[in-house]
């Protein structure tokens, strides 16, 4: 068995499989929430909280769950944060920015109105709920949503492409594509893609989750403050 830091490391039995039921699940799960709560008498902004956290379930859930029951735990999906990291982190998240403005500016040549699903549930959650409902979005989109999203795609499928093979490139690719077509907002779909362009880059370089996600953070941070602005 392999060592690392003192630890000794179970040969890791879980794969891509495993990255595939993550996703599929989150998709379906999302299904049932919205099929299910038709029609119930929780309010829209709460039915559309659910929707938008009960995927984590499998996103976090499955990826934490086969790691730690066939292999080493969040370890072996790259779960670390150092202060290398955190400055790789920094410097990702202004370029994925300034990547997603660059794609916004070229998509809106095409797509005038553009509108980000996130922005029209906050709309919706500010029409037919509470303030506190809007606070709790602002942290599900700047925090939740960049931990979660980064275990299931830069850590279950990156991980799981890589121990079946994959080369880096290949890898980067597959999982960028992937994470910009799970959002399902065709008219975003270039933004998507340079926003996981850049996070597939930090996933790579520092082979380790902690920059990707600091990197998430910051290129959510306008939405989130935009969520916030609702409230006023």
């Amino acid at each position: 068995m392999a060592e690392r830091r003192g630890r000794v490391l179970r040969p890791p039995r879980w794969g891509v499989p495993d990255g595939v039921i993550t996703i599929v699940g989150a998709l379906l799960t999302s299904i049932v929430v919205a099929v299910g709560l038709t029609g119930a008498n929780l309010g829209l902004a709460t039915v559309l909280l659910l929707g938008t956290v009960t995927p984590w379930f499998f996103l976090i859930g499955w990826p934490l769950y086969a790691t730690r029951s066939r292999g080493n735990g969040a370890l072996d999906l790259g779960w670390r944060f150092t202060p290398a990291d955190l400055g790789w982190g920094l410097l990702g998240g202004v370029v994925a920015l300034l990547a997603s403005v660059l794609a916004a500016l070229v998509t809106s040549l095409f797509v005038p109105d553009l509108e980000s699903a996130a922005g029209q549930v906050a709309e919706e959650i500010a029409d037919s709920g509470a303030a506190w409902q809007l606070y709790l979005f602002a942290l599900v989109a700047l925090i939740g949503a960049p931990i979660a999203e980064e275990i299931a795609f830069r850590g279950m499928l990156w991980a799981g492409l890589r121990k079946a093979g994959w080369g880096a490139w290949a890898t980067g690719v597959t999982v960028t594509l992937v994470f910009a077509v799970f959002h399902f907002e065709p008219t975003r779909l270039l933004i998507l893609l340079a926003i996981g362009a850049v996070l597939a880059v930090l996933r790579s370089r520092t082979r380790a989750l902690g920059a990707p996600i600091v990197a998430h953070a910051i290129n959510n941070t306008p939405g989130a403050l935009a969520i916030l602005a609702l409230t006023q």
